[in-house]
């Protein structure tokens, strides 16, 4: 099996818990591929639950690059299945969903539509189409924009990154800044969104692609960092938000993982901020409460039946930390210059 999303930083990708979710799965016993972008991504070098690595491409390298690569990749290791993680190399993977089931790759990802009308700049309409509480937005390609929607949308206000990234603004001084900070990073559009006060929830998922629910774990955000990723959270029970997930699923007939962002404002409803069609950082917690998601994505790619989880665990925390590793200089130089490890 193969992951990607190795980087286990201050702002990390999903890789590393799901691989240890793949470890602990009672079904079958897994060998572990990582895919890796940069060669001082943790994961990497992390040989107890890593066994082998390999670089791949940037998805701005476009589809075929990508292909030539797994085609290489899968030569040596005859992969059955590939869970990517980030959202901006969903888009390539998707398109190559039929090619690599040709060659013995499963994946469960959703189809290119869905993958579209959850982006953030649709979110609004998504909101309208479904039947779901939506802060207003607006996505601007230029700074002069600001002004306008500004006023439309009136400050505070968030502004947003179309893969990552989320800073609130409370001047239109502010908003140019993050606007400058986040394009340059992530390119355009820059979402500009209602800001709503109130208490961060998340919903990790997963659904089987016939409008059914496999798995699903609520969330409250006990800890954010300054990028505004969840350092720290407890599993919550909460019957609105489960049933808001289950309206997300069977509208849309998502198939595969999703995490639901959601704030809570002071008069219990919730708004749904943003959909991210893949598996959070935090899934280890699902993993923790009693709902094997990692291992559950690979049985229904590989076509077999999954029994939904019926419960989780309710009052149990996560606390991310980080720790040093000390690792031989000769290994990064073998992924720097080889591309594999």
């Amino acid at each position: 099996m193969a992951v990607t999303a190795l980087n286990a930083i201050d702002s990390p990708g999903p890789g590393v818990p799901v691989i240890r979710g793949l470890k602990e799965a009672r079904s079958f016993d897994a060998r572990i591929i990582g895919l890796a972008y940069e060669s001082l991504e943790p994961g990497i070098y992390m040989h107890e639950i890593v066994d082998k690595v390999y670089q791949i491409p940037y998805p701005s390298a476009g589809v075929e690059s990508l292909m030539a690569r797994l085609e290489y990749i899968h030569s040596r290791e005859k992969i059955d299945v590939i869970i990517p993680n980030f959202d901006a190399e969903l888009f390539p993977f998707i398109r190559l969903e039929e090619r690599l089931r040709k060659m013995g790759i499963r994946m469960l990802l959703p189809t290119e539509d869905q993958f579209e009308e959850r982006h953030k700049i649709n979110l609004p309409e998504f909101g309208k189409k479904y039947g779901i509480k939506v802060p207003e937005s607006k996505a601007i390609y230029s700074p002069d924009e600001i002004q306008k929607n500004g006023q439309e949308i009136k400050f505070p206000l968030l502004v947003k990154g179309k893969y990552y990234d989320a800073y609130v603004a409370f001047t239109i001084e502010q908003a140019r800044e993050y606007f400058h900070k986040v394009s340059s990073k992530w390119g355009l559009p820059i979402i500009l969104q209602e800001y709503v006060k109130g208490i961060e929830y998340n919903v990790i998922g997963l659904g089987d692609g016939k409008g059914n629910r496999v798995a699903a774990v609520p969330i409250r955000k006990q800890y954010i960092t300054d990028k505004g990723k969840a350092w720290g959270g407890i599993s919550v029970g909460d019957e609105k938000m489960l049933k808001l997930t289950d309206h997300f699923i069977k509208s849309t007939d998502w198939k595969g993982p999703f995490e639901l962002e959601l704030m809570k404002d002071e008069k219990n409803d919730f708004s749904l901020l943003e959909i991210n069609p893949r598996i959070p950082a935090w899934v280890y917690l699902a993993v923790g409460v009693g709902q094997n998601i990692p291992e559950a994505i690979v049985r229904l790619a590989m076509g077999e039946e999954v029994k939904p989880f019926d419960s989780y665990e309710i009052g149990k925390m996560f606390i991310r930390y980080s720790w040093d590793m000390i690792v031989d200089l000769k290994e990064y130089q073998q992924i720097s210059a080889y591309g594999e490890l």
